[in-house]
């Protein structure tokens, strides 16, 4: 819609709603997206790559512990199935960990993020799939917001467009994230219970008096202080983390060459992928079965992508190439060797093939390793949960940033459900194959999204040409599938336990998406149009009371229904208005300068502004601490930087009027100067060449410059009133106003629509924060409408 005049205020324009203004920082210097370890010194890249192995490489490096019982639990038969067992783990280390995740998927990572919301977010930027409700044109101008541009031809761009088209595809898209997600959460509970209690089975390796039983309590009191500890953070031990993996890796290593040399150096031989062959052709049906015990050797692979944080690639490459992998590698062996001879003792193989010299270091160590990797799943989890929050994907619930530096959240209620989810797995299955089973179904399950997401990735935000696409989706599924297909056998084993939490997690995230989004239509459907604000006239047609109202809404256009709601019920409003949106952008971070957004809509002696507020899924509510007075500033800048535009639009209007008047022609001769005076700058009209200015033009123009001079003046004048009158207004009191929404089902609905509607989508929003809190809105400044809205 074009701009059109105010007619109470001179010289100047007021834009309606449906038309943006440029933004706030228009004038300012754009922060360019970088990598903050771009350019790193390799003294630097080292010490990166040591400290990574505590924090990405914990969960992975334990698996040596419960791998072997849980291939074999009733024993070996044929002495060969071991070779072959461990070629089958040592070709898997090799493809998935190191060549898929490190050196192909880590470099999808959004600025330093992974997991499959970060893949998602990557997709939402760069097609529009609108993860987003209120998402619009002014938050692709945030310059962490990238996008690729495709040719109309190409491969990428169909791929992009029946995205775009299909609704079903974007669901089923959001399905599979959600899926994918609620998987890792189900590892996040799984992983911990399986590393520590075989961590300490080891206790009764040399104490046969001491029961099952003990050995349960034993984890289950270590699961119990571990999740206790989370809300105190891991700040002042973190440190701790990378010396105990990365001792833990060089011991296992050695200890595995000893028994490499000690009982069997044959089992080298493994590395040949022709046993893995063999294995699989021997032992049938129950060979094809073991690879749910397999899949565990590559248990924490997608930790590692979730829990990148801000570790270069290069440095997860160099940690995982030379001291992950070929310690791993040398530990399976060792184990292999050692049950070579030893058969009879695939209970305990890990502890068993450990030199007695130095079993209880050890024990010790082994135990403080499985602590870490536990650790580092945790916090996979809750950087997970906070993704899908600021994506609209989960209740608000409650974020506390334990460490300011290490960008380290503690989220208490999903903390105490992943505690008692733990513990009952760990107590009630009682055992580490069938813990072992249900933390394979959930980590096949994540891989095979992670594929399909990052097939979707390599066309649209990579652009790699469909043939290597092709190639790179069909050697995961050729590996993962006859993963997955062994997992499914052993549901009734153990293997039903993530499928039980996942979906109850799906159900929580899918409802609240489906119902914060068809709230959103609703909302958009019941505004109302700036045409009866302005119909109403400069006093909305109230009285206008000293003060300024904050009115909360996530509407990006348009006015909410629960300001027109309370407007015609009420006789009065405040002097200003500002309607504030809070979103969140499919970006990791939004930069501080471009967190606030403001523009005016209506003319200026309405005294009502837009103001976008944009986080990232990563960035912290609790700086924002002052939300207030930033929201302000931003504001009064924006009062600043407009006027200075008007001045120069009026100053450019100056120039084109003088220009064309001056070089209008008549054939007479004139070879002088004119200088006509034009604010604090002389504007000289030079030629050489014949015209005519009549004295009537230079008379016409000289006023025309005077009005404009005294029309910049005029701006600046106004601007100084403006802000002293908002300065006086948020003097008078600043009131913060939202709404109190109850969301019903229409009568005409269905019954399992009702069903999430009216109870579980209500329930959900009953025990979730409310945006008072997450933005510290004082109560005593806080006003309530409520409103009930049927979808």
């Amino acid at each position: 819609m074009a701009a059109q005049e105010d007619p109470d205020k001179k010289g100047g324009v007021w834009v309606l709603d449906q038309q943006l203004d440029q933004p706030i920082d228009v004038e300012a210097k754009k922060v360019k997206e970088t990598n903050i370890h771009k350019n790193c010194s390799s003294m630097m890249l080292l010490q990166l790559a040591f400290q990574s192995l505590g924090v990405v490489y914990g969960d992975l490096g334990t698996s040596p512990l419960y791998v072997f019982y849980n291939i074999f639990p009733d024993g070996v038969d044929d002495k060969e199935d071991v070779v072959g067992a461990l070629s089958v783990i040592i070709w898997s280390l090799t493809f998935v960990p190191l060549l898929k995740y490190v050196f192909i998927v880590c470099r999808a990572n959004d600025n330093g993020q992974g997991g499959t919301f970060a893949l998602y977010s990557l997709l939402c930027r760069h097609a529009k799939i609108k993860s987003v409700p209120n998402q619009d044109v002014t938050d692709e101008e945030v310059t962490t917001f990238s996008r690729s541009t495709f040719g109309e031809k190409s491969f990428a761009a169909r791929i992009k467009r029946g995205l775009e088209k299909h609704e079903f595809l974007q669901n089923l898209l959001l399905i599979l994230v959600l899926i994918g997600s609620c998987m890792v959460i189900g590892d996040g509970i799984l992983t911990p219970a399986i590393s520590v209690l075989s961590a300490v089975g080891g206790m009764n390796v040399h104490h046969k008096g001491i029961s099952k039983e003990m050995v349960v309590l034993f984890a289950v009191a270590i699961l119990v202080l571990l999740f206790i500890m989370q809300q105190y953070g891991t700040g002042k031990v973190w440190w701790l983390f990378a010396p105990i993996v990365l001792f833990w890796l060089l011991l296992i290593g050695g200890i595995g060459i000893f028994n490499i040399k000690k009982y069997d150096s044959s089992i080298l031989k493994a590395f040949s992928p022709v046993y893995m062959y063999r294995y699989f052709k021997r032992r049938g049906r129950p060979g094809w079965e073991s690879l749910g015990g397999i899949m565990l050797s590559i248990n924490g692979t997608e930790t590692l992508f979730a829990d990148l944080n801000h570790f270069p690639v290069l440095s997860i490459q160099i940690a995982f190439t030379v001291v992950v992998f070929p310690c791993l590698l040398l530990a399976y062996c060792g184990q292999a060797a050692y049950l070579m001879k030893n058969s009879n003792n695939m209970d305990r193989a890990f502890y068993q093939s450990v030199p007695d010299t130095i079993y209880w270091p050890v024990y010790v160590i082994a135990i403080a390793a499985a602590i870490v990797a536990s650790q580092s799943t945790i916090t996979a989890t809750f950087s997970l949960i906070k993704q899908a929050l600021s994506l609209g994907c989960f209740p608000r619930v409650k974020v506390i940033y334990t460490s300011r530096h290490r960008h380290q959240i503690y989220i208490p209620d999903v903390n105490w459900i992943l505690m008692i989810l733990c513990i009952s797995v760990t107590a009630g299955f009682n055992q580490k194959t069938q813990i072992g089973n249900a933390a394979g179904t959930a980590v096949v399950i994540v891989m095979l999204v992670t594929t399909f997401l990052m097939t979707l990735v390599m066309i649209l935000v990579w652009r790699v040409h469909w043939i290597f696409v092709l190639l790179f989706t069909s050697l995961s599924l050729l590996v993962e599938g006859p993963y997955l297909s062994a997992v499914l056998l052993k549901v009734d084993e153990g293997g039903w336990a993530p499928l039980v939490i996942a979906t109850a997690f799906f159900i929580v995230m899918y409802v609240w998406n489906y119902g914060t989004v068809r709230r959103y239509d609703i909302e958009m459907h019941s505004k109302v149009s700036m045409a009866w604000i302005i119909g109403l006239g400069p006093s909305l047609g109230l009285v206008r009371v000293p003060g300024i109202v904050l009115v909360y809404s996530e509407l990006a256009s348009g006015v909410p229904r629960i300001f027109s709601h309370f407007i015609t019920n009420l006789p009065a409003i405040h002097s200003v208005v500002i309607f504030v949106c809070v979103k969140y952008l499919p970006v990791c971070t939004v930069p501080e300068e471009e967190r606030f957004f403001v523009k005016r809509i209506g003319p200026n002696n309405f005294h009502m502004f837009r103001c976008f507020v944009r986080y990232g899924y990563k960035d912290d509510h609790r700086k924002d601490d002052d939300f207030e007075e930033k929201l302000f500033d931003s504001l009064f800048m924006y009062i600043r930087l407009e006027s200075l535009m008007e001045a120069s639009s009026d100053t450019d209007d100056v120039s084109s009027i003088l220009d064309q008047q001056a070089f209008e022609s008549r054939e007479i001769p004139f070879d002088n100067n004119v200088s006509i005076p034009f604010s604090n700058a002389d504007l000289t009209i030079s030629s050489v060449e014949t015209m005519t200015i009549t004295p009537e033009d230079v008379s016409l123009n000289a006023s025309r410059a005077l009005t404009m001079s005294h029309r910049t003046s005029a701006n600046a004048e106004i601007e100084m009133n403006e802000v002293e009158y908002l300065h006086n207004c948020k003097d008078a009191g600043v009131v913060h106003m939202m709404g109190n929404t109850i969301v019903r089902a229409r009568r005409d609905s269905n019954f399992v629509k009702r069903i999430v509607i009216d109870y579980l989508y209500s329930f959900l929003r009953k025990i979730c924060r409310g945006n008072s809190v997450l933005f510290f809105v004082p109560q005593e400044s806080l006003l309530n409408v409520g409103q009930i809205l049927y979808v």
